[in-house]
């Protein structure tokens, strides 16, 4: 109850004028990516369905051209979706599905299917123009994520979305098999700076999560 209505006071309070979530207030633009973080926490706690009308409103007004998503958009007119935004959005959009939400469903499924897409033309982290690494910290496991993107989230979101293989994915896919330690679990690689009750793995060591989620992707695509 503590948690739903948290949920619930940021819908009412944090709410920008072009309805997205602006919790920071110290621009007129509200945050993409802080909007689609929301839209997953509020849809999984049954936030109703009302106050989430204009989230929707919002993130479906900021998709680019490219299918995806970037926070910086809005704000300082970046012209190419960023993964680490899109993610967050597709993320919120599944769970909104999965919520039975109905308000216009069909367009952020729509949505959501060209993100994959945009996924899928960088092979999860490769450019697509030049064939390098984007960011080599999309390949450290980390847990909790946060906002920041990496190849081990991303491909578990594909299996909650039940998205079919794609060869496409095969590049993550063996970075990941190259990074299961000899005891058959995979590290924690990275714990990204913030706000804890408490430290859930230490980095660097085994950890308890990311071997499920690997163990869970690849046993979904048949590999294991």
């Amino acid at each position: 109850p503590l948690i739903r209505e948290s949920v619930h006071t940021i819908a009412l309070e944090n709410k920008g004028r072009d309805g997205g979530i602006n919790p920071a207030k110290t621009t007129q633009q509200s945050d993409v990516c802080v909007s689609g973080m929301f839209l997953n926490y509020a849809a999984y706690f049954g936030e109703p369905e009302a106050y989430l009308h204009s989230i929707v409103d919002f993130l479906l007004a900021q998709q680019m051209a490219d299918g995806g998503f970037n926070c910086e958009s809005n704000q300082h007119g970046a012209v190419h979706s960023s993964l680490h935004t899109s993610l967050s959005v597709i993320e919120g959009i599944l769970q909104y599905a999965r919520s039975d939400y109905s308000y216009r469903l069909g367009e952020l499924e729509q949505a959501a299917a060209e993100t994959r897409e945009f996924i899928l033309q960088h092979r999860l982290f490769l450019s697509d123009h030049s064939g390098q690494i984007i960011r080599k910290d999309f390949l450290k496991l980390s847990f909790p994520p946060r906002w920041k993107y990496n190849i081990l989230r991303t491909l578990d979101y594909f299996r909650a979305a039940k998205t079919p293989w794609d060869p496409r994915m095969k590049p993550a896919v063996d970075v990941l098999l190259k990074k299961r330690r000899a005891d058959g679990s995979w590290p924690l690689q990275a714990a990204h700076p913030g706000r804890v009750h408490f430290e859930m793995e230490p980095a660097g060591k085994p950890s308890r999560w990311n071997t499920l989620l690997a163990l869970r992707v690849l046993r979904f695509y048949g590999i294991l």
